[in-house]
């Protein structure tokens, strides 16, 4: 018999929900309905004028995700809080070690550490990171993060990432922090496996999320998954609006969550509330 998948919602510090009062307000909603987590998006800067394959019009509000889940951090009791995703070769790695540090020290070890390679090439290049090899520069960044959040007295010496003897403190409240990697590709799939405690599909139907999930069957074929990481957990926002259908085909495949999004519709605290109440886990 398959499991029903847990819930989370996506979106919590975009568009509508940048607002602070309405991301605390859907953040407790969520909470109070079961949800097991809320999901940021991210783009650090957006074409201007937007151009394909930008998902999103330059006047969209984000905010910084480190910021928004220690926000919401301070204003929920046992929601976890994810990114989906943060675009890892964009971001200095030591930085980015103590800001993520901070928001699961500041959450009681709530951090679920969603992270992809990026697309948008406008976006890397205002953050001074070439496209190319990024693949390569996520698995040292996230590699060297690690070695900061597990050691004091730390060295590191990578193609990208150079540190000697030095320490960042508080460490995550969870000695492993949860990591998750998002992405669509064969490349992004062997990632999950060798380096991940879970994978993320976005905008996946239950007939892509087949796909995905078989893809991720051949890459666990291909490379080696270190033990500590245990069995790896799926995530997929659904393409389409949820129906009981859908559900019951995402449970079939072994999917463990699925990450809502209330869609351009819903615009305001209310309609968001109405959306996450309606689509609550006790009503599946």
């Amino acid at each position: 018999m398959a499991s029903t998948p847990a819930l989370g919602l996506f979106g919590i510090n975009f568009g509508p929900m940048a607002d602070p009062t309405v991301m605390a307000t859907v953040a407790q909603a969520a909470e109070a309905a079961g949800y097991d987590s809320v999901w940021t998006g991210e783009h650090i800067v957006l074409p201007d004028p937007q151009a394909p394959p930008s998902p999103a019009a330059p006047e969209t509000d984000f905010v910084d995700t480190a910021a928004a889940l220690a926000y919401l951090a301070a204003v929920t009791t046992t929601i976890k809080l994810g990114s989906g995703i943060i675009i890892l070769p964009q971001r200095q790695p030591a930085v980015l070690a103590k800001s993520l540090a901070s928001v699961d020290h500041l959450s009681g070890g709530r951090l679920l550490f969603g992270l992809g390679v990026g697309y948008l090439e406008p976006e890397m290049t205002a953050c001074s990171t070439p496209m190319d090899a990024r693949g390569a520069r996520a698995d040292e960044y996230l590699e060297a993060m690690r070695v900061l959040w597990s050691s004091d007295a730390a060295s590191f010496a990578g193609q990208f990432v150079h540190f000697d003897s030095v320490t960042a403190n508080p460490k995550p409240v969870q000695a492993d922090l949860h990591t998750v990697v998002g992405g669509h590709s064969n490349a992004a799939a062997r990632r999950a496996i060798a380096t991940a405690h879970g994978w993320y599909g976005f905008m996946r139907d239950p007939d892509t999320a087949a796909q995905d999930l078989e893809r991720l069957r051949q890459a666990a074929d291909e490379v080696e998954r270190p033990a500590h990481l245990g069995e790896l957990e799926v995530s997929i926002t659904p393409a389409r609006h949820l129906d009981a259908e859908a559900h019951a085909r995402y449970a079939e495949l072994g999917v463990d969550r699925l990450i809502l999004q209330p869609g351009r519709r819903a615009t305001t605290a209310q309609a968001i509330v109405e959306f996450v109440d309606a689509n609550a886990p006790g009503n599946w």
